[in-house]
């Protein structure tokens, strides 16, 4: 009898983890903050499947739009720290293993 009820309560809650993940995956694309150099639209989903730990990038800074110009604005963040230390150079390991990667050249991603 006992089992009766562990396994649905168990499936349940697993279902719900699942689909509280699924959901909270952020918007598609993002605008980003890209400074004097102009806005840069961010295809998050893109880098979520292919890295698929948020970790990867949101160990540097929350997961709050507007959180790395708030953090460079407080000086808790270099500037060029996100996009040189972390974009461009995950970019550039990519392409140096024949990996299908992201552009590095500020023009491709930077748009005024």
């Amino acid at each position: 009898m006992k089992v009766s009820i562990i396994l649905p309560s168990a499936v349940i809650i697993f279902m719900a983890v699942v689909v509280g993940a699924m959901v909270n995956k952020g918007a598609e694309t993002l605008d980003l903050f890209g400074g004097e150099r102009g806005a840069v639209s961010f295809p998050h989903h893109a880098h979520q499947t292919i890295l698929g730990d948020c970790n990867t990038c949101h160990a540097l800074f929350p997961q709050k739009l507007g959180s790395i110009q708030e953090l460079i604005q407080a000086g808790e963040l270099k500037k060029k720290q996100v996009m040189n230390g972390h974009c461009k150079k995950c970019h550039r390991e990519m392409k140096k293993a024949g990996e299908k990667t992201g552009p590095t050249a500020c023009s491709t991603c930077h748009h005024k």
